[in-house]
């Protein structure tokens, strides 16, 4: 009865003496991750910059795009208010009768 005693006592001991030995390596384990995970954040921090950077350099693109497509419809607004004025036959006629009033004019 004494023998398995020990033996249980000895495996208690072993098991207690083994976690104690575990947890050191947790603990030195975890004192060497602090540093990757700070160089691990100071890379996700520089990668967001960097979108961040792009983002808005997209959004200042965007709106020079905008601002190009805005002034292209204004001067094809233009364009047709001109056009429109010179097809329309009684601007045309107008110019006749003015251009027919010059002649007789130049002729008396």
């Amino acid at each position: 009865m004494q023998r398995p005693v020990i033996l249980v006592f000895l495996l208690i001991v072993l098991v207690i003496t083994s976690q104690f030995e575990w947890r050191q390596q947790l603990v030195s384990d975890v004192d060497t991750h602090p540093a990757i995970s700070q160089k691990q954040q100071q890379i996700s921090r520089r990668e967001e910059a960097v979108k961040e950077k792009i983002i808005l350099s997209q959004e200042k693109t965007i709106q020079r795009l905008n601002e190009i497509v805005r002034s292209l419809r204004n001067q094809l607004r233009h364009c047709r208010d001109s056009n429109e004025t010179s097809n329309d036959p009684a601007s045309s006629l107008t110019e006749n009768v003015i251009e027919f009033e010059n002649q007789q004019a130049l002729e008396d």
